[in-house]
């Protein structure tokens, strides 16, 4: 796949932290973006749609795809939890002409800045603390204690990463960062 065909903008952050509302602001603007679907082989949650949220894949299916190379980056979350983004995906969305917007995890944000270098604009959104983060995890009442301590020692590690991005964002006020997030991709664009 030849990556210097479009941009791509990479929002990463750990779970909870904010990405996936910052990333439905920034389409919802007029800036010509275009969400990557990622896929993933974990059963959907309430209200996500295959082929909208995910594409939703078996384990088996998930393998098989690695093997026949079918992704720009995958990667092994929790074991047998495979998420990763099918170069057919990014295809179709620059020959729509527009700039591909990707809401990942921080170390499928890593791969994805390797693989694109200059054209992607990698985004880390910071929470104002681990304390927050974990309170946002249980509001979403989605997963088991076992879950939210997995995302949380998780969280830890990621936290380290920010500085590999191409800017920091802090989350405090959800409005403040989403129009952060915007200043950046336009200026970004404009490029």
């Amino acid at each position: 796949m030849d990556t210097s065909k479009g941009k791509c903008i990479v929002i990463s952050a750990p779970s909870g932290a904010g990405k996936t509302s910052i990333v439905h602001y920034l389409l919802q603007q007029d800036l010509g973006l275009s969400f990557s679907v990622s896929a993933c082989s974990r059963n959907p949650r309430k209200n996500e749609q295959n082929g909208v949220d995910y594409y939703f894949l078996s384990v088996n299916e998930f393998k098989s795809k690695i093997k026949n190379n079918e992704f720009v980056e995958w990667e092994e979350v929790y074991p047998n939890n495979f998420y990763g983004t099918l170069k057919s995906e990014i295809i179709k969305i620059w020959n729509q002409g527009k700039t591909v917007i990707f809401d990942v995890d921080v170390f499928g944000g890593m791969n994805l800045k390797e693989q694109f270098h200059e054209n992607a604009l990698s985004i880390f959104i910071c929470p104002p603390s681990l304390q927050i983060l974990e309170e946002r995890l249980r509001s979403r009442s989605t997963e088991s204690e076992e879950k939210i301590q997995t995302r949380m020692h998780k969280a830890k590690e990621e936290m380290k990463m920010a500085n590999r991005f191409d800017n920091i964002l802090e989350n405090n006020d959800l409005e403040n960062t989403c129009m952060q997030a915007k200043e950046l991709v336009e200026s970004f664009l404009k490029q």
